[in-house]
């Protein structure tokens, strides 16, 4: 999902750059405006927790892996435009300290996990739990990161074949039938730390999302 420098072209990277740079802008004026006592611990906690998940690699078929992306589990507790600034701080840290994605592939990293994969999937989770009831709350929750792990592939699919770096007929199917596996892990990680936090601080899922 972290795409590396050299693979996208200028007029792509450059457009998403400055996207991304805008939504950042819009995300911390919004979260400056309504951040609560209680959300901000919260927030570096999820920094923390989301960091440290994606290290951790699980197989999918052929050989390859995937990991954690976490996006829509912080817009779930915590809003979108939080889940916008959280992974930007993440994709920052990876970029700079790891070589985890490229510099100058860091707006379109941004664009795919905070913004498609956190904004994009709390929309879809918001649309899912007025459509299934509050009585399949969960199962909206598992779609919701299913689909967000989907969403963010196809965004860069998508990215590299307007590049000219692999045919869209190539990098689409590939893409989205290896994150299609990934985004069960997803679904389970972000439904199992729901869970956890409904029986330990469920003080904490009725806050306001910023």
């Amino acid at each position: 999902m972290h795409i590396p420098d050299g693979f996208l072209d200028t007029k792509t990277w450059v457009t998403l750059a400055a996207v991304s740079t805008g939504a950042v802008a819009t995300a911390v004026r919004q979260t400056n405006q309504k951040l609560g006592e209680k959300q901000v611990p919260l927030m570096g906690v999820m920094a923390a927790f989301v960091f440290a998940a994606q290290m951790l690699n699980f197989p999918v078929a052929g050989g390859t892996s995937g990991h954690f992306m976490g996006a829509l589990l912080i817009a779930a507790l915590l809003g979108p435009y939080s889940s916008i600034l959280i992974m930007t701080v993440i994709l920052l840290l990876q970029a700079f300290l790891f070589q985890d994605g490229g510099i100058m592939a860091l707006g379109a990293n941004i664009f795919n996990m905070g913004l498609v994969g956190g904004a994009g999937g709390y929309a879809v989770l918001f649309w899912l739990r007025h459509w299934l009831g509050e009585p399949r709350r969960k199962l909206a929750l598992a779609l919701a990161a299913w689909i967000s792990i989907v969403l963010a592939a196809g965004a860069a699919s998508l990215e590299l074949a307007f590049s000219g770096t692999i045919p869209l007929g190539v990098v689409l199917p590939a893409m989205l039938s290896v994150h299609a596996l990934i985004g069960i892990g997803e679904a389970i990680i972000t439904v199992a730390v729901i869970g956890l936090l409904e029986r330990v601080r469920p003080d904490l899922l009725d806050l306001e999302k910023v």
